[in-house]
Order: C-alpha cells, then structure tokens, then sequence
C-alpha cells in the first residue's frame, strides 16, 4: 500500500517561508523520480520541481520558472521524504501543494498553503 504523506502547509504573510515535507511508504522511495505539483482554486494542476532518484553526486533538480530561484526542492532517501523549501512567498503560490512519484502514479493528499 503505497503512501506519500505531505506536511507543513499553512497560513504565512508574502515575503515568507514554508519548508514542506513528504514522508513515503510502500515504495522504494530511493528509487524513484520525485515531484512537487500544485493546483490553486478554479486553476489547472501546475508542475512545481522535481528531483532525481540518482546518488546526492549525480542528483539534479529542475523548476518551473515561476518557483525558479525561490524554491528548493530536495530529499533524505535514508528517510523516505521529499522537501520543498519556499522561501520569499508570494500570493499567487497559495494552492494545494502535492508529492508525486515523476510518473505520476502516486500523489499524496496534498498540504494547503496558503499565502494572505
């Protein structure tokens, strides 16, 4: 049964940060490419960063240019979890924020964030 469990949304003033966190089970986490997606009301699902299963050496990370230089997404394969760090927050990154495998077969529940 697998499971990607997201955290650390919630209500912050523009100019902000946020860290979140996405904790997997039933996976081997390691082994897989990781995503960040988002999706604001009345909008369509928007891809945020991803990162690569490769060792820390070799691991590369990609944005969206709207995040780009503000978010960093990163993770701990010893501990089954996905970050994003958002820092310098603006009104228009309030949405849902999700972890998905870079496939897209599995999505967690999502964490609000929430920007105001």
């Amino acid at each position: 049964h697998v499971q990607l469990v997201e955290s650390g949304g919630g209500l912050v003033q523009p100019g902000e940060s946020l860290r979140l966190s996405c904790v997997a089970s039933g996976i081997t986490f390691s082994r897989h490419d990781m995503s960040w997606v988002r999706q604001a009301p009345g909008k369509e699902v928007e891809w945020v960063a991803g990162i690569t299963s490769l060792p820390s050496l070799f691991r590369a990370a990609s944005y969206a240019d709207s995040v780009k230089g503000r978010f960093t997404i990163s993770r701990d394969n010893a501990k089954d979890t996905l970050y994003l760090q958002m820092n310098s927050l603006k009104s228009e990154d309030a949405a849902m924020y999700y972890c998905a495998t870079w496939t897209g077969n599995y999505w967690g529940q999502g964490t609000q964030v929430t920007v105001s």
